[in-house]
């Protein structure tokens, strides 16, 4: 276990790395912070937290910078979760309360969290495999032809059509619908093929075939929409950290455009709790010069129903990241909450 001296000392390393983008020597630490002891501790200090690999050396410089190790520790152990100031927050919830359906909510989410944060912003659209059903809607379009819209929780919205083998009157449409929506209405999709596997039998013999074309337009759709999508902006911000990239910023761009890669990634987030992978922590090689910070999203409940994130060089702000993306995921759950 490191010494409170040596934790301050490694987190006024990360700070001054972060903040002046240049390695950092004992003199500059002992004029900048109040660490109370001697240019010479602090050289012990700090010779103490390389041999144990929380700082390196680059070879150019005879400052030190923070490795993952050392990253790691500060994000566990010393950096708190910046809290957004008054007029930040005022600024997200102005901005995402002018949204106007589900694609709209997802693409000023991206735009912000990258304005924000001046990082890669993903965020991963509500997963219907997590979502609730509203409402079914069945529309009309002709004797024989119904469109099926499927609303969710999260102001998901799915239309199909439905070629029926024979002319539905607009009463057995009527009858259905409301038969539908009395039994899935507010129930997850997971089970709803439990919920309306009998459901034909109620209906007369010449609508069972429609009634059945209908339902398996349904369960279709649940199953077609269970792959996962997700938005990415903010690609341009990397080309500000160059130099944080040890040879080439070219596998970040390579493993950015790898849909998989990504929803794997936001996928080890928690429900709700953020998680902060540093450097190597990445399990997918591209990344390893980069630090994910991403946190699940929900629409009130205790469960969340996708996730949003950042993905930056490792030297970053940790806590206003942080705090910036756990601000904006708690405003997206309000506004699908409302929706």
């Amino acid at each position: 276990m490191l010494s409170e001296r040596r934790l301050q000392v490694l987190r006024a390393i990360v700070q001054d790395y972060v903040g002046t983008e240049e390695p950092v020597g004992s003199k500059a630490l002992t004029e900048r912070h109040n660490l109370g002891v001697s240019p010479a501790t602090v050289r012990n200090d700090m010779a103490a937290l390389e041999d144990e690999g929380f700082i390196a050396q680059p070879h150019t410089s005879a400052g030190r910078i923070p490795t993952d190790k050392g990253y790691r520790l500060f994000v566990d152990k010393l950096a708190g979760v910046k809290p957004m100031t008054g007029p930040e927050r005022r600024a997200i919830q102005n901005f995402l309360d002018g949204a106007v359906d589900l694609d709209d909510v997802v693409a000023r989410t991206v735009r912000l969290l990258a304005q924000l944060t001046r990082q890669v912003a993903v965020v991963q659209y509500p997963s219907l495999t997590r979502s609730t059903v509203r409402h079914v809607e069945l529309l009309s379009l002709a004797p024989a032809r119904v469109m099926l819209v499927l609303i969710t929780d999260t102001g998901r919205v799915e239309q199909r059509m439905v070629d029926c083998p024979a002319p539905f009157g607009e009463a057995s449409l009527a009858d259905l619908r409301a038969r539908l929506n009395s039994r899935i209405a507010g129930r997850r999709f997971a089970d709803v093929p439990r919920l309306v596997e009998d459901l034909p039998e109620g209906f007369d013999v010449e609508d069972r075939g429609t009634v059945t074309t209908v339902l398996s337009t349904l369960l279709e759709t649940l199953v077609e929409e269970n792959e996962e999508r997700l938005m990415i902006g903010g690609t341009a911000n990397l080309t500000r950290f160059g130099h944080d990239f040890p040879l080439t910023i070219r596998p970040v761009l390579e493993a950015l455009e790898e849909q998989v890669v990504l929803l794997k990634l936001l996928g080890e987030a928690g429900d709700s709790g953020m998680t902060v992978r540093i450097g190597h922590e990445n399990a997918y090689e591209g990344l390893n010069s980069t630090s994910v910070v991403s946190v699940g999203y929900g629409s009130g409940s205790n469960e969340a129903v996708a996730k949003l994130g950042v993905v930056g060089p490792t030297r970053m702000d940790y806590p206003g990241t942080m705090g910036a993306v756990r601000a904006v995921a708690r405003y997206v759950g309000q506004i699908l909450a409302e929706s």
